[in-house]
């Protein structure tokens, strides 16, 4: 199984069209030993010529042009891309769905509450009726597993994580099973799994039985302490209320990932703030000591 990440950071991206941020402020002037970001999404394949894309992020051009194995092979209008899925409705991960509207319809995963904001309170799906059209396909939320027909020798199951639903959903203060989810990814052939969750706020029982399961986990790095842009005065809100898990302290990421033993352990979605983007930070050799890595764009992970 290959995967390929197309881009590793938050919203917003690093650096961020409007932050000045230590990160920011020092990777546009090159004195940080770090490199740009695209907001975060991944493809998967066993075969190199088929491939899911696990969220359309705003950057999904730019990041498919940076990926030769999606480019057009066959005739006037072709992609690599055969299936999309979406772990959740929020802006970063949906909104790439509009600049792929020049084409045939496009078959997206999603759970029911994902279908229900996008045709609701941000409608990209009632959009695209109007141009290549989404052929949508539900997807349980209660770890079943399912297939995605071109997709050959993979199969998935999703676990129905705690999280808000986007301001924008109707449901924004009445969370729902599906707002977000975690995909476990398995090539059928070989067993090896994937955990992939770039949102991760709370270490449930079944979060941790997927953790422990996988081959190889791809989590959620958005922050590395809960008060991170509290004190960095870009917003009152810790990491934890907003649904993400920070790396450091009690509980934290590093802690749990240190738990689950030999196995590769990747953070990804990485926050504009986040000191482990620069790659001489101290966090950041915390992080290497303990094997942990920190994706960036266009790394390829073979499992």
């Amino acid at each position: 199984m290959k995967i390929r990440v197309l881009g590793s950071a938050a919203g917003g991206g690093s650096p961020q069209w409007n932050c000045n941020c230590n990160n920011c402020f020092r990777l546009r002037n090159k004195t940080l030993h770090g490199q740009p970001r695209t907001q975060s999404s991944i493809a998967v394949s066993t075969d190199n010529t088929n491939w899911l894309l696990l969220n359309a992020s705003p950057d999904i051009r730019t990041q498919l042009e940076a990926f030769p194995e999606s480019w057009p092979k066959e005739g006037v209008r072709d992609t690599g891309i055969k299936a999309i899925m979406l772990i959740d409705s929020q802006i970063d991960h949906c909104t790439g769905l509009l600049i792929l509207r020049e084409g045939k319809p496009l078959q997206v995963y999603c759970s029911e509450m994902v279908k229900q904001d996008l045709t609701s309170g941000f409608p990209i799906f009632t959009m695209l009726e109007h141009y290549c059209t989404v052929q949508y396909h539900a997807i349980p939320v209660d770890g079943q597993y399912f297939e995605i027909p071109e997709l050959k020798d993979l199969r998935f199951s999703t676990h129905a994580l705690k999280s808000k639903a986007p301001p924008y959903s109707p449901h924004r203060y009445d969370p729902h099973e599906g707002d977000n989810v975690g995909v476990m990814i398995e090539q059928r052939s070989t067993g090896k799994k994937v955990f992939y969750s770039p949102g991760l706020g709370e270490i449930e029982p079944h979060v941790m039985a997927a953790l422990t399961e996988a081959d190889c986990v791809l989590v959620d790095g958005t922050f590395w302490t809960n008060d991170e842009m509290c004190t960095q005065g870009i917003s009152d809100k810790k990491a934890r209320e907003i649904g993400h898990l920070p790396q450091s302290g009690e509980g934290g990421m590093m802690e749990v990932l240190n738990s689950l033993g030999e196995k590769r352990k990747i953070l990804i979605h990485i926050n504009n703030t986040n000191p482990i983007l620069d790659e001489s930070s101290a966090q950041r050799k915390q992080l290497e000591a303990v094997g942990i890595e920190v994706a960036y764009d266009g790394m390829e992970i073979m499992v």
